[in-house]
């Protein structure tokens, strides 16, 4: 396949002298164990505030998901920032007709009495709501500077490491989201944002302050001895 002769990096990288941040023992504990405080704190927010939040932060946090590390160095992600209230609300008729029918006649008996314990529905308020969604598109392939295909190696786990890394930075910043993956709406969502062919949603973001009187499922995380084998 002769469009992939070249992928975009030159022939031999150059290196750079590294040095990494090293802490005594003592600190790494505690920064660790800080870092676990902040991130168990983290929920999944439905009722989010209209209130602003500096375009600034969103930028940061942005930013930081960019750090990720992806196959090949290929960077195989694309954050779109949507604050547009007519956006937003065409998003969420999107969504919300795509979402009633997943309800009724796509996800099954037990996916919907599981997700009705913790009181969801196709009813997504927040997309009007947040001052911000954030929509996180997969490049399934990059396109080289003559037009042909480039590849993108492990795009979904790529971006998938980014979203984790997206939703540290959001969690570190004071704000709230709940992860969407809306189905059935992505091709919709890509055609209303003009994103390319080659972009495919992967996730849906709303961003915000939590509602003063927002309130979250009574839930537990797993134990640590029950998430890790040690060999």
């Amino acid at each position: 396949e002769g469009e992939e002769e070249w992928q975009g990096l030159e022939e031999n990288v150059a290196h750079v002298p590294f040095a990494g941040e090293r802490y005594s023992e003592a600190e790494m504990i505690k920064r660790s164990q800080i870092f676990y405080e902040l991130l168990n704190k983290r929920r999944s927010v439905r009722f989010l505030s209209d209130e602003p939040v500096p375009r600034e932060v969103i930028d940061n946090v942005i930013r930081t998901a960019g750090t990720s590390p992806s196959g090949a160095h290929t960077e195989p992600w694309t954050f779109v920032v949507v604050q547009d209230p007519y956006l937003k609300h065409k998003i969420r008729e999107i969504v919300e007709e795509e979402e009633e029918i997943n309800y009724k006649k796509r996800m099954g008996d037990r996916w919907v009495n599981d997700l009705k314990r913790l009181r969801t529905n196709w009813i997504k308020e927040y997309l009007d709501t947040a001052p911000y969604l954030i929509l996180i598109f997969k490049q399934v392939y990059g396109r080289l500077p003559n037009g042909k295909k480039k590849t993108h190696y492990y795009n979904e786990i790529s971006v998938s490491i980014a979203c984790g890394i997206l939703l540290a930075a959001l969690q570190n910043a004071g704000l709230c989201t709940v992860t969407s993956t809306p189905l059935n709406c992505g091709p919709q969502l890509r055609v209303l944002l003009q994103r390319p062919p080659n972009e495919k949603l992967l996730l849906l973001l709303p961003v915000g302050y939590p509602r003063k009187d927002a309130t979250v499922p009574a839930l537990t995380r797993k134990p640590l001895e029950d998430i890790m084998v040690v060999m």
